[in-house]
């Protein structure tokens, strides 16, 4: 054998290795795709935390208390929970001791206010037992659901989706979150609204249809519930119109008061 044979061989040897070696080593993960623009996370500050509380989902129930689906004219003694959905980035948050300026919205001469106990979760699942649903909740904080009425209504008349009537920016309104653990679970205590110091809606938590626990169940039934899920617990009777110019307080007991100004 020639040296130049053994350099042949050599040489092809050595780039046969070199392939099974490259065949071998484990691939190079690819870069994550990147998005073509950044979309925020919508957050909730939550009462002394650095943290704050990402927000998955908006869910709400609807016609809760007793009194309120009379005045929307239904019968509470038969009908069953029904839930609709806010997008997240409608949350307007407001600070603990300040006034802040909500607008208002477009496309409506009759917009509503509707105060309301609000849960925060933790945690989640499906068909969870109402007995364990508390055990989900991170927190809890005041609430406004507000909503363009004749929007609402308008629709339902005419049996079409009325999510144009909750569905809309600033539509989500609330203060920060308190965790249950320093507040205990909210089953009971005065709630409350005022316009420019007149009272409107007056109640009381004890008077929903259907518990916090019982809305987790329920909803869990229809859907996944994840932490970062927050739900609007219902709101009690005498909603109604708000105008520019309008200061509305909102009252929880066991929760700092909550207000906005309609501008």
């Amino acid at each position: 054998m020639t040296d130049l044979d053994r350099r042949t061989m050599l040489t092809t040897g050595a780039l046969a290795l070199a392939g099974a070696a490259a065949q071998s080593a484990p691939a190079k993960a690819q870069a994550a795709p990147k998005p073509i623009f950044a979309v925020p996370a919508v957050t909730i500050p939550i009462v002394g935390e650095a943290e704050v509380f990402q927000v998955r989902r908006i869910y709400c129930i609807g016609r809760n208390y007793a009194a309120h689906a009379i005045e929307r004219g239904s019968d509470p003694t038969r009908e069953p929970p029904f839930f609709f959905q806010k997008p997240t980035d409608a949350i307007q948050n407001v600070a603990v001791g300040t006034v802040a300026d909500h607008p208002y919205p477009s496309l409506t001469k009759n917009y509503h206010h509707e105060v309301e106990l609000v849960a925060a979760l933790k945690s989640g699942g499906t068909n969870i037992p109402a007995d364990k649903a508390l055990d989900h909740v991170y927190g809890y904080a005041l609430g406004l659901d507000m909503t363009r009425r004749d929007l609402q209504n308008g629709m339902a008349a005419e049996k079409k989706p009325w999510e144009i009537g909750k569905s809309f920016d600033h539509a989500a309104v609330l203060g920060p979150i308190h965790p249950a653990d320093k507040t205990g679970h909210f089953t009971a205590g005065a709630i409350s609204l005022a316009v420019n110091g007149t009272v409107r809606q007056n109640s009381d938590l004890k008077n929903m249809i259907w518990s916090v626990a019982e809305q987790i169940a329920k909803l869990s039934e229809a859907f996944e519930l994840k932490a970062g899920d927050i739900i609007y617990s219902g709101t009690p009777e005498n909603v109604g119109p708000v105008v520019k110019g309008d200061v509305l307080l909102c009252k929880l007991e066991g929760l700092p008061d909550m207000s906005i100004k309609i501008v």
